[in-house]
């Protein structure tokens, strides 16, 4: 069978669709898995044509018909994975199905939208960010939100723990907060083989903020889970983006080591005392990002802040915008 180049085998009875994005991230990885002609769909990309296109031609590489896709799962509500879900139930009339915590997050954030915009703008003129480019973290934010239309008319929600049948294999479902604070993987012990999602990724770092409607301690949920999953069996993992991982425990170590380095960093900027907005500059190049990785710079930023606060090497101060200063 000859597949296209955005479709790859990675398993058996899984492949790979890459998915293009019009950001610096470039792909996300989505996956098709299959059972004896029934077929799961795992994340789905941005709505935009280039991706209904990649789509369909996977679809007719794979013979799948609309009606042979049984489920729409997500590993999380980011517009990159939850995206073409609603695109996918109407086209498939299959469920789509997430954690209870990230439908209820992607209705805030994409369906009854506006009400956060003020949430946002407030909580950046705390982060002393200046008025324009808190504008251009909303109309960013906006703009991704369009690519996320239609909206699934129906959800079913997922319980951590539970097993998810997919593609013939029985994976658990676990609970990986940080990168997102419902986010779920699928791990299938007969072949240790997991369905990362964003929260372990190689090349890259998950980006780990603090947004107003995030739980507290982002970071600090994100580094206890890569803790606690490290040992795990897992021989092949399959991640939303960049490449296959194959050194689990290794590369969970690395993500811990840049996130400990990263908080050193931290420390280091709010001596003397600073705002959160340049604390930010001095941890990152904005001068070389986009509006778009802005936004994360900032939203980081406030999660490695609000972990120093937590283990009490940072104070903060309250005022017309939060102050940092060495505890």
């Amino acid at each position: 069978m000859q597949l296209p180049e955005a479709v790859t085998p990675v398993a058996a009875g899984i492949y790979q669709v890459q998915i293009p994005l019009p950001f610096a991230l470039r792909i996300v990885n989505c996956y098709l898995l299959e059972d004896a002609g029934r077929w799961t769909v795992v994340d789905t990309g941005l709505h935009r044509p280039d991706a209904e296109a990649i789509w369909r031609t996977a679809f007719d590489a794979l013979h799948i018909e609309p009606g042979d896709i049984t489920q729409i799962v997500l590993t999380h509500m980011h517009p990159d994975h939850y995206g073409m879900a609603g695109w996918f139930q109407a086209l498939t009339g299959a469920p789509v199905r997430m954690s209870a915590r990230e439908a209820e997050s992607a209705l805030v954030t994409w369906v009854y939208a506006d009400p956060r915009y003020a949430l946002i703008d407030a909580q950046m003129h705390k982060g002393g960010v200046p008025q324009d480019i808190i504008n251009l973290v909303n109309e960013g934010i906006e703009s991704t939100r369009q690519m996320t239309f239609p909206h699934p008319k129906h959800i079913e929600h997922m319980a951590y723990g539970s097993t998810v049948r997919m593609g013939g294999r029985d994976f658990k479902a676990i609970h990986a907060p940080g990168h997102s604070d419902g986010l779920i993987m699928f791990y299938d012990e007969a072949d240790k083989l997991i369905l990362s999602g964003d929260h372990v990724l190689m090349k890259i770092t998950p980006n780990i903020g603090l947004w107003v409607d995030t739980e507290p301690q982002p970071l600090g949920r994100f580094m206890g889970s890569l803790r606690a999953l490290q040992h795990l069996d897992v021989k092949l993992a399959l991640p939303g983006h960049k490449a296959l991982i194959t050194d689990w425990g290794g590369r969970i170590g690395e993500l811990l080591h840049h996130h400990d380095e990263r908080l050193a960093k931290t420390l280091d900027a709010v001596k003397g005392g600073a705002v959160a907005f340049d604390v930010a500059r001095a941890l990152f190049n904005f001068e070389r990002l986009s509006a778009h990785e802005m936004r994360f710079a900032l939203v980081e930023t406030l999660a490695h802040l609000e972990y120093l606060v937590g283990i009490g090497a940072v104070q903060q101060t309250d005022g017309a915008a939060w102050r940092f200063e060495q505890g």
